[in-house]
């Protein structure tokens, strides 16, 4: 079961990437249609009289709607912040190579989750190698004025996991994440 989140997580997260891959670099994508597509030759015409002092030579880029949160990257380069886990202040590290939102067992107590021992069923490849872990809803997550209601996330054991992990269950249901100018932007 938890391999085929895992699956669906990678294929989630690859599929969320592309529209991120096109607002970075539209010109890019944009010549790559162009190549593809073979202009046809036009007529020449007789060209209108037009100012074009007042129009711009490259419109602007739309501007993100929604709630938006940027978060500046800490001296390691990581983006931090604290976030509301069902209503309580925790500090998390955003983690776009995490599957899911993971957090440590002292974290999930916290938050009003109680696990047993037998919850801890599912086995999960981490940096530090295999370790079971219990899969787990929060309710709400929430980091500024945006806010995800029912995230899948995993708990691991304190010596584990130190810091908490925003994965890809949040960020893929936000409008858009991104990095620009040393910091992450992330909409709703």
């Amino acid at each position: 079961m938890l391999r085929k989140l895992v699956i669906l997580g990678v294929f989630a997260g690859t599929s969320a990437s592309i529209p991120i891959l096109y607002q970075s670099n539209p010109q890019a994508i944009e010549s790559l249609l162009k190549s593809a597509v073979a202009p046809k030759p036009a007529a020449p015409e007789a060209q209108p009289d037009v100012n074009l002092a007042s129009v711009p030579a490259k419109p602007a880029a739309p501007m993100p709607l929604g709630r938006q949160v940027l978060v500046n990257a800490d001296e390691r380069g990581h983006f931090t912040s604290a976030f509301k886990f069902n209503g309580r202040q925790i500090d998390g590290m955003i983690d776009t190579g995490a599957t899911l939102v993971a957090i440590n067992t002292s974290t999930a107590r916290r938050i009003g989750i109680s696990l047993n021992q037998s919850d801890f069923s599912h086995q999960v490849n981490t940096a530090n190698g295999a370790i079971k872990a219990a899969v787990v809803t929060v309710d709400h997550l929430q980091i500024g004025k945006i806010s995800v209601d029912n995230i899948q996330a995993i708990v691991l054991d304190d010596r584990a996991l130190q810091t908490n992990l925003i994965g890809m269950s949040f960020l893929q249901r936000l409008q858009k994440y991104e990095v620009q100018n040393g910091a992450l932007l992330l909409v709703q």
